[in-house]
């Protein structure tokens, strides 16, 4: 399959769940995905390398601080990001992609499409923000 034709591509639910085209594209999306976070980062890195570390105000070093903390914060986020794009694209190698871990059933492409390093199918989801929810009551 070749580039342009993946990014035609869209999947639907009317075609066979998980078919080779399927996986080529939501590998392509993920890997894609991937690539501009570790872009996204790289640009991080090299905006905190590159600050000043010497502000003689103290309200100007407090808030280049501040942004560097923010800025750790979003790369920890990342990181963590990656390695969720790296589960996915292990499950895709394995055949187990598209499929809710909770309850085996098919996410829907829609879903995977929004949010291709779901693991859990809408419903399932919901259920576990509810009883998180509960839980962050009591």
């Amino acid at each position: 399959m070749s580039a342009s034709e993946v990014e035609e591509y869209r999947p639907s639910e009317d075609e066979p769940f998980m078919n080779d085209r399927q996986k080529e594209y939501f590998r392509r999306k993920l890997l894609s995905w991937k690539d501009e976070i570790i872009r996204e980062s790289q640009g991080t890195l090299n905006n905190l390398q590159e600050e000043n570390n010497h502000l003689p105000d103290i309200a100007d070093r407090a808030s280049s601080e501040t942004e560097k903390a923010l800025e750790l914060r979003t790369r920890d986020r990342q990181r963590k990001l990656i390695s969720k794009i790296d589960s996915a694209l292990r499950k895709i190698d394995m055949g187990e992609y598209g499929y809710c871990e909770e309850t085996g059933e098919r996410i829907s492409i829609r879903r995977l499409d929004a949010r291709p390093i779901a693991t859990l199918s809408l419903e399932a989801q919901e259920r576990h923000e509810r009883d998180e929810k509960v839980h962050r009551d009591d």
